[in-house]
């Protein structure tokens, strides 16, 4: 039970750390103090209805065709392994991540901002609905371990960047900061893919 709950946290951090538009826009709405608060829950919002429906839809679907769920490991984890190998790219060639400059935002635009960056790049749909629904079915009634934990991934994440910013601004500004987190994700993934074939 804890040890899903682990693997869930560890693998909703993998996903979630990886440089992207929602993180450098929240790390500059941080470090900017503009609407940390309604961007923090915006996200973290967003990764509970699709994490959710992640599991509870591919749940469903296998228990009605649980013949899916070797095709869909396999799938699962042949994606894990080049999310790996991704990561393991950046981390060869890491690059610092600028909050920049910029005009001021409403609350309002701020959130559809937030809300666009995050519904609109297909890649939130593979990681939170398809990837992490695979994952949390492979643990069969333990899966409800996995969601909790990866919840608590995005809890500390958004949070933890969102107000922690302006301490962590010189950190990623560093690409070497980059390449060592970047290097651990890699092996994190590819462990869990090959996990995930082999299951």
């Amino acid at each position: 039970m804890f040890q899903v709950a682990l693997t869930g946290l560890l693998t909703g951090l993998a996903l979630i750390v990886a440089v992207g538009a929602q993180n450098a826009f929240l790390l500059r709405q941080a470090i900017r103090g503009e609407h940390v608060l309604p961007i923090v829950l915006t996200c973290l919002l967003s990764d509970v209805v699709a994490i959710t429906a992640g599991v509870a839809g591919l749940g469903v679907v296998l228990e009605r065709w649980p013949a899916v769920l070797p095709v869909a490991q396999v799938l699962g984890g042949v994606y894990l392994i080049a999310f790996g190998v991704h990561a393991a790219m950046r981390a060869w060639r890491p690059a610092g991540l600028e909050a920049g400059e910029g005009t001021s935002l409403t609350v309002g635009r701020a959130v559809l901002l937030t809300l666009a960056l995050t519904w609109l790049n297909p890649h939130f749909y593979l990681d939170a609905v398809l990837m992490l629904g695979t994952v949390a079915n492979s643990f069969g009634g333990d899966r409800w371990w996995f969601l909790a934990g990866t919840l608590v991934a995005s809890v500390l994440w958004f949070f933890g960047l969102g107000y922690g910013a302006r301490l962590l601004r010189g950190l990623f500004a560093r690409p070497n900061a980059w390449r060592v987190l970047d290097s651990g994700i890699a092996v994190l993934m590819g462990a869990l893919g090959v996990g995930l074939i082999a299951h």
